[in-house]
């Protein structure tokens, strides 16, 4: 029996951020059994367009309400007056394919970069030029990083994988699907319980 845990994210999304030390629980709380892979969502597509001032607003009171309902949860709000902000999230999903292209030990340590540099620090991923420092700061090969940051392969990949995303039925992130050989079911995401949801998937492994 193959069994996986897909975790559909998104390395801008602020949930998936304030989601990250509870998914850590969950991954340590799990059956050897149960493999857990990623697949990034793609929040949002490319454009130089700045971000319009309501979304910044929604963006802003987001992140209020996820320190008040996760708690340990804190952003750095300087990024809405350091930076010029956009709505694209997929060069920060190319940046971790790139670095998992490169290394797939480097794969989750490019997404917390980017949610680091992004909430603790103000600084911008939607903007090659931080994504190429944040590979430099995590001591990949920087010339090979370009190269595949915008390569074909890389572009085709996230398609790939937003296909797939869609294929389970996820519109939202982050997301948890449990795939029992070729039965898959939604876990339900507890953004403060890794048991809660440690528990829905051992009924799951059990029922089947």
């Amino acid at each position: 029996m193959s069994t996986t845990l897909w975790y559909v994210h998104d390395p801008m999304c602020s949930w998936c951020f304030a989601f990250r030390p509870t998914l850590a629980a969950l991954q340590a709380r799990l059956p050897e059994a149960v493999a857990v892979k990623r697949l990034l969502g793609g929040l949002a597509p490319d454009t130089d367009e700045p971000m319009p001032e309501a979304m910044q607003a929604y963006l802003q009171a987001t992140w209020q309400r996820i320190e008040e309902r996760v708690p340990g949860t804190r952003f750095n709000f300087d990024f809405w007056t350091r930076c010029r902000p956009r709505r694209a999230t997929w060069p920060a999903c190319r940046a971790v394919i790139a670095a998992r292209a490169l290394n797939p030990a480097y794969e989750v340590p490019m997404v917390e970069a980017i949610q680091n540099a992004y909430y603790r620090q103000a600084r911008n991923p939607s903007e090659t030029d931080t994504l190429v420092a944040l590979a430099n700061e995590l001591g990949l090969d920087t010339v090979r990083f370009v190269r595949l940051l915008d390569a074909p392969e890389t572009h085709s990949r996230l398609s790939e994988e937003m296909g797939r995303a869609r294929a389970m039925g996820v519109d939202a992130f982050p997301s948890l699907v449990l795939e029992i050989d070729a039965s898959r079911w939604r876990v339900a995401v507890d953004y403060n319980d890794p048991e809660a949801m440690a528990l829905q998937v051992d009924a799951l492994l059990t029922a089947t």
